[in-house]
């Protein structure tokens, strides 16, 4: 399968300036779950911009609405 980078990056709601996964969301994903985290555009721009991307930190905002 193709990679649309360009299309990716021009949607992607990552904050995190000068990310080399930006746009590369299948390697994006592998990174985060790794680390039990989420990738940034799971997250609204309020919770995005904590960088907190950890599978509790989604539960808890799931529990609260506000995913």
């Amino acid at each position: 399968m193709e990679c649309k980078k360009e299309q990716n990056s021009a949607k992607c709601t990552c904050t995190y300036a000068g990310c080399p996964r930006n746009g590369l969301c299948c390697e994006c994903i592998q990174y985060h779950l790794k680390s039990r985290e989420l990738p940034g555009c799971c997250f609204s721009p309020d919770a995005e911009r904590t960088y907190d991307r950890s599978f509790e930190y989604f539960a808890r905002l799931v529990a609260a609405n506000k995913v």
